[in-house]
C-alpha cells in the first residue's frame, strides 16, 4: 500500500508522456493499417492512411495527455498528510 500512495503523489514528466505517446500511437497506427487493408483490400492505401493518422493522433493523444496531466479531477492530494504509515 505504501507503493500506491508514493504513485498517487507524483507528477509525469514531459518526456514520459513522449514515450507513452509513441508507444501507443505505434499500436493504433499497426491496427489502422491492417484495418485498412482488410477494408479497401490494398495495402499501399492501408500505409498512406496509417501514415497521416500516426503523426495527427500523435499530436492530439500528446496535448491530451498534457492537459488531464494538469486537471485535477480524480487526483487525491496527499501532501497535507503529516504522518503516514
Amino acid at each position: 500500500m505504501a507503493f500506491l500512495n508514493i504513485v498517487c503523489c507524483m507528477r509525469e514528466k514531459t518526456y514520459r508522456s513522449v514515450v507513452k505517446t509513441i508507444s501507443w500511437r505505434t499500436i493504433g497506427t499497426i491496427d489502422t493499417i491492417l484495418i485498412a487493408w482488410l477494408v479497401v483490400g490494398k495495402l499501399e492505401f492501408a500505409v498512406t492512411i496509417g501514415g497521416v493518422e500516426l503523426f495527427t493522433k500523435m499530436i492530439l493523444y500528446f496535448l491530451h495527455e498534457r492537459t488531464w496531466n494538469r486537471i485535477k479531477f480524480g487526483k487525491i492530494d496527499d501532501s497535507d498528510i503529516e504522518y503516514q504509515i
